[in-house]
């Protein structure tokens, strides 16, 4: 089903009235570059792990200091894609930018692709698989510079420790100063477009709640409740509108 034309142009409009945009992304912004999402049918945790053991329970904290070499070895399978480049998603944003808007990204991906396209503003709800620390010494690796022990575990060269990657796990809180940047952000917002999320993974998903702007678009191929008034919905690939969009904009 193609864009609701008439829809496209209001949310061209909405931009072209707003300076304040904040783009509040999930999953779904990832998977034209080729990194699975995590609940749709090809997602990551319907995916058979190769062990006993279910995906949301290999990248939970409890299992990373008990199994640490099967949760590398399921992290860096499922979870790291270097080679990955940004999509027309990401590139998006960062032409409002050059547009002279001030784009603030808050994302829950961990891959890094919003700083690879030239955002400027990027909230990493749940860390960066670019950023690695030593658990003992706290020295910082890049993914390219991690040093692997004979089990596939990440171990800093100075003590030997195990190096961390700077993601949040299941029963890890969040980083509370970037949560507060990110609130910020939103609150501040005359324009939210939220894309690519099923708004169902807390406490990342109510902070929507903290939007007091005049424009609201929701992005997602399947249909999500959001009980704001005049928000704007597409049920459609995140790739297409924003095509779409960028046509009229151009």
């Amino acid at each position: 089903m193609a864009v609701d034309l008439v829809k496209v142009q209001e949310f061209a409009r909405a931009i072209q009235e707003s300076h304040k945009i904040v783009f509040f992304g999930g999953a779904g912004v990832s998977t034209a570059s080729g990194i699975p999402d995590f609940r749709s049918a090809d997602g990551i945790f319907l995916q058979e792990t190769g062990t006993q053991y279910s995906a949301e329970q290999m990248i939970s904290r409890s299992f990373y200091e008990q199994f640490p070499s099967l949760f590398f070895d399921f992290y860096f399978d499922k979870l790291v894609y270097p080679e990955v480049e940004p999509s027309l998603s990401h590139s998006f944003l960062v032409d409002l930018e050059r547009k002279g808007k001030d784009v603030s990204v808050v994302t829950q991906n961990i891959d890094g692709l919003h700083q690879k396209a030239g955002s400027q503003q990027v909230y990493e709800l749940h860390g960066s698989v670019l950023n690695n620390y030593c658990s003992q010494c706290h020295a910082f690796y890049s993914l390219e510079e991690l040093e692997k022990d004979p089990e596939g575990i990440p171990r800093c060269p100075v003590d030997g420790a195990i190096v961390k990657p700077d993601v949040v796990l299941y029963e890890e809180q969040l980083d509370q100063a970037t949560i507060m940047m990110a609130i910020q952000a939103i609150s501040q917002a005359e324009m939210m477009i939220i894309a690519g999320t099923s708004l169902n993974v807390y406490p990342a998903a109510s902070f929507i709640q903290y939007f007091k702007g005049r424009y609201l678009v929701v992005i997602n191929k399947t249909s999500l409740q959001v009980m704001y008034p005049n928000v704007l919905v597409f049920e459609h690939p995140i790739e297409e509108v924003f095509a779409e969009v960028a046509d009229i904009l151009n």
